[in-house]
């Protein structure tokens, strides 16, 4: 596996994330959406939309804007806010852009290069320093969509937790790699001087 094919699969993984919390979400009652917890950017709907926003403002920084905002957010503050015009309005709403935007992304990454990955992306930052001009290379920006992706999406299963519900989303890399290859393992040469052990279908755990 080479760097870039490393970077492809963890942005398929974000990606595949996203849907297994997208199909969560939609068994809670809309309204339930917006209930104030003391986690993420304080309900599941401003965490989702924050989530949405990140991948969408890292995506036009890749591509050359410097200053990207998400349509429906105010410039200057946290991506995602959506406190202005076209703000999106509903959850089926927020999953149609999202899917455009996943659209933008496996275009660009299917033009990466290796080449490409340690150039300089520019970025005007919206959370930590504020205002300022960053430029960092494109590696590391790619690989922070997916780490920021992995901590928003834990912030969110723990709030459908706490909303009550009762299957929770596994959201685990290995889950959807088992997925994947149907992992089962069968045992011939008995295991640790013992008998041998039957096969194992290995279902996705949150420890893995």
């Amino acid at each position: 596996m080479t760097t870039i094919d490393l970077i492809r699969r963890l942005h398929q993984h974000r990606t595949w994330t996203n849907q297994q919390l997208l199909a969560s979400v939609g068994q809670v009652a809309e309204v339930r959406l917006h209930t104030s917890l003391s986690i993420g950017q304080g309900s599941i709907w401003k965490t989702l939309v924050h989530l949405m926003a990140a991948e969408y403002v890292w995506l036009e920084a890749l591509q050359g804007n410097e200053d990207p905002v998400m349509p429906g957010d105010v410039r200057g503050r946290l991506p995602g806010n959506q406190q202005g015009d076209g703000a999106i309005e509903n959850l089926a709403e927020l999953r149609r852009r999202w899917n455009d935007l996943d659209r933008r992304w496996t275009d660009y990454l299917a033009g990466l290069t290796g080449d490409d990955l340690q150039r300089p992306v520019i970025k005007v930052s919206t959370s930590s320093g504020n205002g300022t001009r960053h430029a960092c290379p494109r590696a590391d920006v790619l690989m922070h969509v997916c780490t920021h992706a992995q901590y928003t999406s834990a912030q969110l299963v723990n709030m459908l937790r706490q909303l009550g519900v009762d299957t929770l989303p596994d959201v685990m890399l290995i889950t959807l790699a088992r997925q994947e290859n149907d992992c089962q393992v069968q045992s011939t040469e008995p295991a640790f001087g013992g008998t041998a052990m039957p096969p194992v279908a290995v279902a996705g755990s949150v420890a893995g």
